[in-house]
């Protein structure tokens, strides 16, 4: 393979879920294609696959189709599926900094990371982090940053991510829902090449609020952001009951979505198609993507696990570095 396009490298995740599984599968489906390593404990490795172990990535030309290249990587404790161990949060905590600095320093093109339990982390490491998502902007010293989550027939972002629904409001004002409009309008029309975006945004409330009449949040800060950007130039719509924005005719007008909540934006795309779903986490310097499902331990090492997700993440994450490496 070509050593002008760096690898993707693959961060484990929770090694007592599904993660170790999916990233072998989506391997083996892609390997003839694109130049994957993992950061991994050899010994979670199946038996019956060949890898050459190394400390760092290697160059795109080392990587050979009928070996596994894994990037060394020390857990606490071994690998029981479908039981996970507090004593090896540290070391999942460790593999998602390492595949981040592999990334940011050039030996690397993506990133691509396998689900981790936030219980877990938290219990055996004092993760302070809601999730994956805020811990990545985090380590690239970013404080606008949001989750889009894609397939074939939507890109939908929430402006709120992983927060109790009974405190959306403590979170949700205007500022947050302009950077959110704004982070979105950047990554579609940079890494997606699309050109006077058509973005739509739900409103918080049923229907809408309804002029006011069930929840004024919409037009206290969700109306009057809109209505700013749509001055300034942005392509918006908005707000729209988030029960009729998502059938057939109208998810085909706009490019993105914004909801208000997780959920909101979650449950139309996943419901549409669960398996080739993607997570995409946009304003950082870099490209990282996941499956859209979590360490689902209760499936882990029966072979019940469906990679798919995994594979059009790792073929999103390679497109795009593609792109951005022509680019440069």
């Amino acid at each position: 393979m070509n050593d002008n396009y760096k690898p993707i490298v693959i961060t484990c995740g929770d090694p007592a879920g599904v993660g170790p599984e999916v990233a072998v599968l989506a391997w083996k489906a892609l390997r003839d294609k694109i130049p994957l390593c993992i950061i991994i404990d050899p010994s979670f490795v199946p038996k019956n696959i060949n890898i050459k172990t190394l400390d760092h990535p290697p160059r795109t030309s080392e990587i050979k189709r009928d070996c596994l290249t894994v990037i060394r990587h020390k857990f606490a404790e071994h690998r029981v599926p479908g039981e996970p161990n507090p004593k090896n949060a540290e070391a999942t905590i460790k593999a998602i900094e390492h595949g981040v600095q592999f990334v940011k320093n050039g030996e690397c093109s993506a990133i691509c990371t396998m689900p981790i339990s936030k219980a877990i982390l938290k219990n055996g490491a004092n993760f302070p982090f809601p999730g994956h998502t805020e811990y990545l902007a985090h380590l690239d010293g970013r404080d606008t940053y949001g989750m889009m989550l894609i397939n074939k027939y939507l890109r939908v972002v929430p402006a709120t991510i992983h927060i109790p629904v009974k405190d959306i409001t403590k979170y949700l004002n205007a500022d947050l829902i302009e950077k959110t409009i704004k982070t979105t309008h950047r990554e579609l029309t940079s890494r997606f090449s699309i050109s006077n975006p058509s973005i739509w945004i739900s409103g918080l409330n049923p229907h809408a609020g309804e002029d006011g009449t069930i929840g004024d949040e919409e037009q206290k800060f969700i109306i009057p952001v809109i209505e700013e950007l749509c001055a300034e130039g942005y392509n918006l719509i908005g707000p729209i009951s988030a029960d009729t924005m998502f059938y057939g005719k109208k998810r085909r007008k706009f490019d993105a979505a914004i909801c208000m909540y997780h959920d909101q934006a979650l449950i139309p795309i996943k419901t549409l198609d669960f398996h080739t779903s993607v997570n995409l986490t946009i304003g950082l310097s870099f490209i990282r993507t996941s499956p859209d499902h979590g360490t689902a331990f209760d499936i882990a090492g029966k072979n019940l696990a469906n990679p798919t997700s995994t594979i059009e993440a790792i073929k999103l994450a390679w497109n795009l570095s593609k792109k951005e490496q022509k680019d440069q």
